[in-house]
């Protein structure tokens, strides 16, 4: 049976518990962090573990755990599910609200899951749309943490579910590209890598800021017509990257078997020619 780790306790899966009255469950107000784990080794974790921090201290949220504790409860659940290639959830809510409302001053205690899963590797590509049934808000503060509020990306998704697509490609309120539904985008124009900046609304991503500096990426903001001209495009995020393989049916050539990319995930660190 799988374990979890919930608030200091590590437990089988079936017998872990949250409040029904838990703000994560009925407001979503909380974050996340999903990390990859490979064998009883949590990539980048240090990364992830300030995100979290940075965006529970811009929700007000308390983290009621050192930073050693949290790395020792993320490895023994590798090390106790034994997955050679895991999924590992940090999720932090505010807790149980003991009155109904959407603010009350007596919040008591935060809740704190983690969570590990088996995870397949990525696959080598997909066919993506440009969603029209939703935007990204680059102007909320929500748009740049990994907020549990993913209602906006759940309707991208489904909408490219619908259209014969794996995923789709995100817009904000000024049609730029930004991202995909649950990774960032980097597409080749003339040459040269270029990913949206996060003053576009999307998550600055932990990969991502690998990935800018390994393939030596510009941050520019990018129209649909400058995605539709890319020869080439990837979505990355924490568990791996995926070659685009064609934009609401323009084809694109696959490119990740060229790029010294996939050595990040393996190593949680940049290649040895890299600075």
């Amino acid at each position: 049976m799988t374990q979890v780790w919930c608030n200091g306790a590590f437990l089988d899966e079936k017998e872990a518990r949250l409040s029904i009255a838990d703000r994560g469950f009925t407001l979503a107000d909380g974050i996340f962090e999903t990390l990859l784990g490979i064998n009883e080794t949590p990539v980048w974790f240090a990364e992830h573990l300030r995100r979290l921090r940075d965006g529970a201290s811009r929700l007000g949220l308390h983290v009621a755990f050192e930073d050693q504790t949290l790395e020792a409860a993320v490895i023994g659940l590798l090390r106790g599910n034994g997955f050679a290639r895991s999924a590992v959830r940090i999720t932090l809510t505010r807790g149980p609200a003991a009155k109904r409302g959407l603010w009350v001053e007596d919040q008591s205690s935060p809740t704190l899951l983690i969570t590990c899963a088996s995870s397949a590797a990525t696959i080598e590509s997909q066919r993506v749309i440009i969603a029209r049934s939703t935007r990204r808000n680059e102007h909320s503060p929500l748009s740049r943490i990994k907020s549990l509020n993913y209602g906006d990306n759940i309707l991208a998704r489904r909408e490219a579910l619908s259209r014969g697509a794996a995923d789709a490609l995100m817009l904000n309120g000024q049609g730029h590209v930004v991202c995909a539904t649950v990774g960032n985008l980097f597409v080749r124009l003339k040459g040269g890598w270029i990913t949206p900046p996060v003053a576009d609304g999307i998550l600055p991503g932990i990969a991502r800021a690998k990935i800018i500096s390994c393939l030596n990426a510009k941050q520019v903001s990018l129209s649909e017509a400058d995605v539709r001209s890319a020869d080439a495009a990837f979505i990355s995020n924490s568990l791996g990257s995926i070659d685009i393989a064609d934009i609401d049916g323009e084809k694109l050539r696959p490119c990740l078997a060229e790029l010294p990319v996939a050595v990040l995930y393996e190593t949680g660190a940049l290649p040895a020619d890299q600075t």
